[in-house]
């Protein structure tokens, strides 16, 4: 497994829905990616202009990250990202 640098963290995107709510099967040309992933690994607390910012997240928290954050990768054949701390929103609390 990869450990992020400081600043970062690696997470694992939902899989993407290919039916809505109602049962309608979406077209792979409907190519929406997700927004929402769990958390496999957080780097060190990033030191900006002095401050210390800490990692905002744990492991195997889910979370929502803009819609355009972070680096795709491929690791061992599975797709993951690597987000910067600040294009995190959110943690899901369900």
């Amino acid at each position: 497994m990869l450990k992020p640098l400081a600043g970062y963290v690696l997470i694992e995107p939902a899989p993407k829905e290919t039916k809505t709510a109602s049962g309608i099967v979406l077209p792979d040309t409907a190519d929406e990616k997700p927004q929402e992933g769990k958390v496999l690994a957080c780097g060190d607390d990033l030191i900006e202009e002095g401050k210390t910012i800490k990692c905002p997240v744990k492991i195997g928290d889910k979370v929502v990250y803009k819609k355009w954050g972070g680096n795709e990768i491929k690791v061992e054949g599975k797709e993951l990202l690597l987000i910067k701390f600040e294009d995190l929103m959110a943690i899901v609390t369900k």
